[in-house]
């Protein structure tokens, strides 16, 4: 989850000591404002999910800041190659970089557990956070203006930049964002350890696919590697579709953020709680003991046939 420091008090710490406490993987965002080195500390197994700048040397700059922290396993997400028209954010008055407004402090007015236990304790902590791993240096403050500047366009990369990483890259290379077959067979014939489908929550693209619906011919496509899959999972049954279709593991996001903001550690602990007992209850309610027996047998599709 990006700036997930915003909503919840050093957001990506408690996702990190959470996901560690409960034995389960976590991505740590490139977009956070808490130092990737910080985060490493505290989970050592953190995977780190990059979006690339858009000079070659920059990239090549960030990915060694990367091995340095000691992470092993990189996330190059792909579909986020240009800024995206979230009307949504819009709406809701949101905006990177944060702009103060009488709306927005209202909002904060109005809601003093997170203006002192968040907005509040943070500054006095810690200082006005930063986008803290875009680049191999720190970034822009989240109020400044060269914030949009920093999110440079990626549309000119392509391949060979991917290339250029896994040639650099010592570790597992997992590339996140891939909604096609020809793609995926590309990601993989680049150097790719691991493939995750995604549609980045819908906010890129307003009429992209359902990364269910293309779930299955990806897995096919690419048996060599573990094929992943995020996107709009909410329940233990979501999960149990995903694996079904042929997923090896299903990533949640902003569940975890929301328990963040309300319980800390806590509240995400025991978000992972609620999740995996809705797993185990469901397979329970299939007649199935374990999650490598799931199937596509234990689906019906819009026909009616298993």
């Amino acid at each position: 989850m990006g700036i997930c420091a915003l909503s919840a008090y050093r957001g990506d710490m408690v996702l990190a000591q959470a996901a560690v406490r409960e034995k389960v993987p976590m991505i740590m965002s490139g977009s956070s404002l808490i130092r990737m080195e910080d985060v490493v500390q505290a989970n050592p197994g953190a995977w780190f999910q990059a979006y690339l700048p858009g000079a070659r040397t920059e990239i090549v700059a960030l990915i060694e800041r990367v091995k340095s922290a000691g992470y092993q396993t990189l996330v190059v997400t792909l579909d986020a190659s240009i800024a995206s028209n979230r009307e949504n954010n819009i709406r809701a008055g949101f905006s990177t970089p944060l702009r103060p407004s009488v709306s927005l402090a209202w909002q904060g007015i109005t809601h003093p557990r997170w203006l002192l236990g968040t907005f509040v304790r943070t500054l006095v902590r810690h200082g006005m956070p930063h986008f803290e791993n875009n680049f191999a240096k720190r970034g822009a403050p989240i109020l400044s203006a060269n914030v949009l500047r920093d999110f440079s366009d990626r549309g000119h990369l392509g391949w060979e930049e991917i290339r250029m990483i896994r040639r650099m890259w010592p570790g597992r290379l997992v590339l996140k964002g891939i909604l096609d077959v020809r793609d995926a067979r590309q990601a993989v014939d680049c150097g790719a350890d691991g493939l995750i489908v995604s549609n980045h929550g819908g906010r890129q693209l307003d009429g992209t696919v359902s990364p269910l619906r293309v779930l299955p011919e990806i897995v096919q496509a690419c048996p060599q590697v573990p094929v992943m899959v995020d996107s709009g999972f909410r329940r233990g049954t979501d999960v149990i579709k995903a694996l079904a279709l042929g997923a090896k593991f299903v990533f949640v996001g902003r569940p975890f953020n929301y328990a963040a903001s309300v319980g800390g550690e806590g509240g995400v602990r025991k978000g992972i709680r609620l999740l995996r007992e809705e797993v185990s209850r469901n397979l329970a309610m299939l007649g199935v003991t374990s999650v490598a027996e799931i199937s596509d047998e234990v689906l019906v599709n819009s026909n009616g046939k298993s």
